[in-house]
């Protein structure tokens, strides 16, 4: 069986008219993998539209400030992203003229580009005999040939690539690389997968011999770091405070509150004495209005319990802890950054973006 042939016939049919497939447009095609890296193509259209509008070239995206660029990521996560992202345009204009590199090599250079990113780029863009090897294809050659090696495994990537680069059609290597993620995207699905209507099903060895819910198969599990965050929203007379976020821990560069982290759960009397505490306010009086707790925020790797302490305070801060904050009001703070967990409590307290309200 001509499996790339299978492939193609079925995607001229199923495809989903998405905006960056029938164009060859490297920056369009970079934006949209870039963007659909970690994130549902539903969740990621939006933000792909408004990148395009607002950055439609390379050099616009160069030439913007970052936390203009982080903004309009916002929501999306994993921001290294869009760091990167901003890094590589800036690469993109400085090294190359402001033209998109045309080798898979030179497009793997670039900050935040792997093997698969470099290989979708090569071959969208420019027909360039790469196979991608993203989740969706891990999956759908995992159970099409039942392959038992771990596809977390350094064995694995391996033979993986190399399968996937064999039965790439090398003639039209862009059809056949959208044909494969698409299948594993609509119809390989990780859970309750569409076997009846593949094109594949007949020579698929995990679905004749029962078994595709075991494929593919990983070795290693993502160990969870659980971290405790208290957070307070902190107003003195009509402003309340923003905290950059600079080092090297998530959410860089975002913008989120001032936060003391304990090492499990504690409660508010014993957060109150707590060194976090009197480092920020010292011995001021300080008035805590309300307590709310959100459920955890999972990250990929962290497991984030937030508890969120509105206060008030009388006398503007003197601490050198302070220097790292923003104060911002009502009119400002629309143009800041946040992390989704920030955007959930001002939503749910109905504060910012034009309107602080008082508790």
């Amino acid at each position: 069986m001509d499996i790339s042939k299978v492939l193609k016939v079925w995607y001229q049919k199923h495809h989903r008219p998405l905006p960056w497939r029938k164009i060859n447009d490297p920056y369009k095609i970079w934006l949209s993998e870039i963007i659909l890296q970690q994130t549902r193509v539903e969740q990621g259209l939006p933000y792909y539209n408004r990148f395009v509008a607002d950055y439609p070239t390379v050099r616009h995206l160069a030439k913007a400030p970052e936390q203009e660029v982080m903004k309009l990521w916002q929501g999306l996560g994993y921001y290294s992203r869009a760091r990167n992202l901003h890094s590589a345009a800036k690469s993109i204009v400085a090294d190359y003229h402001g033209v998109f590199p045309n080798s898979y090599e030179s497009i793997k250079s670039l900050k935040g580009i792997g093997d698969y990113t470099a290989a979708a780029i090569a071959s969208f863009a420019y027909n360039l005999p790469h196979a991608v090897v993203d989740g969706n294809v891990y999956r759908v050659l995992a159970r099409l040939f039942a392959i038992s090696t771990p596809i977390d495994s350094t064995a694995g990537k391996k033979e993986f690539a190399l399968l996937a680069q064999k039965l790439l059609d090398k003639s039209d290597p862009a059809t056949h690389n959208q044909a494969i993620m698409e299948l594993g995207a609509v119809v390989c699905k990780p859970a309750q997968p569409d076997c009846e209507n593949c094109p594949l099903r007949m020579h698929c060895e995990a679905y004749n011999k029962g078994m595709v819910s075991s494929f593919p198969i990983k070795e290693n599990r993502v160990k969870v770091t659980a971290r405790y965050f208290n957070y307070l929203m902190i107003r003195y007379k009509d402003s309340f405070y923003l905290n950059h976020r600079n080092g090297n821990d998530i959410w860089k560069n975002l913008f989120d509150l001032p936060m003391i982290e304990t090492k499990s759960a504690i409660a508010p009397e014993l957060l109150v004495k707590s060194a976090g505490w009197k480092d920020l306010f010292g011995a001021q009086t300080v008035h805590i209005e309300k307590v709310r707790s959100f459920k955890a925020h999972k990250l990929s790797h962290q497991h984030l319990h937030t508890t969120f302490y509105s206060v008030t305070i009388q006398k503007s801060p003197t601490s050198s802890v302070w220097k790292k904050f923003v104060k911002v009001n009502s009119q400002s703070i629309e143009n800041y950054p946040i992390p989704k967990i920030i955007e959930h409590f001002f939503q749910e307290e109905s504060i910012g973006y034009g309107d602080v309200k008082k508790s």
